[in-house]
């Protein structure tokens, strides 16, 4: 008798083990672009959640009590840094009480590990607007810097469950690879239009600007996170008519009206990109964001 109890708990031990090692990685990220790399590399080892949607501003999210429960059984969370989000993922982390997700862990990946910023400022202060003291953070808007936070997700996964490091590897590999080829095909495509001079309504394309060899000459903000003035219009539409430039860029979360007014005064056309995966219908990955921005920048310039 004690032998077959002895025998029905190994088998008891040996199945709990099996479910266990065959659990999906929970994975909540904060933007749609990293949960899309997340899920290139931990490809079917993955369950992964954004808490922001491509059409939401990642500066302004309202933190909901089901995006703790999600956090609560999540194990990793991969954040952008550099104070993005700092008006609501630290709030939502803390209050999820889940230890293998708090800075710190294993589970706590920041995406802006061994990323080149760009726009470090040498002293923020609130009179030059919403300023980022680490950085601009708007970083993964470069595909080559997506192959870095690809890297630091892999060594994430990695960390929390070895057995599966080779197929992660693996994964990443191959998602450098298909980065590669496309950012040669997106940069000859843009080749025509290097140096080409346009207006962003805010300054959140600074490393698309320098991929892809384009020149932001001004904002529609006067200053980051200032909505536009009558003042700073008035400048912007002397530039346009002076530069004689055709383009000004926005995204989906700020409206449109500004720069229509100086569109209608200049001539220039008025082109809504993308700044995370989910923002179109047709963006549902990483690739997909730059096929499309790509693709509505030269669609105006031509």
């Amino acid at each position: 008798m004690k032998l077959k109890i002895y025998a029905l708990n190994i088998l008891l031990i040996v199945f709990s083990i099996k479910l266990i090692a065959g659990d999906k990685i929970k994975v909540v990220t904060t933007l749609p672009d990293l949960r899309s790399i997340v899920e290139e590399i931990g490809g079917t080892k993955v369950e992964a959640f954004s808490i922001a949607t491509g059409f939401q501003n990642p500066h302004f999210v309202d933190p909901k009590p089901s995006y703790i429960l999600k956090l609560t059984k999540a194990d990793m969370f991969v954040t952008v840094g550099l104070d993005l989000e700092t008006g609501w993922s630290p709030s939502l982390l803390s209050s999820s009480r889940n230890n293998k997700i708090q800075k710190g862990s294993n589970g706590y990946v920041d995406a802006s590990k061994n990323i080149p910023l760009l726009q470090i400022p040498n002293d923020a202060n609130r009179s030059s607007g919403d300023i980022h003291m680490y950085g601009n953070p708007h970083y993964w808007l470069d595909p080559v810097r997506g192959i870095k936070i690809g890297r630091t997700i892999c060594e994430a996964l990695i960390k929390i469950s070895p057995d599966n490091s080779n197929y992660f590897e693996a994964n990443y590999v191959a998602f450098k690879n298909k980065s590669d080829s496309k950012i040669k095909e997106w940069s000859a495509l843009m080749m025509p239009y290097k140096g080409t001079k346009i207006i962003a309504y805010h300054n959140e394309w600074p490393y698309f600007e320098d991929r892809f060899g384009l020149r932001i000459v001004d904002f529609l903000e006067p200053k980051p996170g200032i909505p536009p003035t009558p003042g700073q219009l008035s400048k912007v539409i002397n530039e346009i008519k002076e530069q004689n430039i055709k383009v000004i860029i926005t995204s989906p979360y700020f409206t449109t009206e500004s720069a229509e007014l100086i569109a209608r005064q200049t001539g220039a056309k008025v082109v809504v990109l993308a700044t995370s995966v989910g923002a179109d219908k047709s963006i549902n990955n990483y690739f997909d964001l730059f096929d499309y921005n790509i693709k509505k920048l030269i669609d105006a310039l031509k």
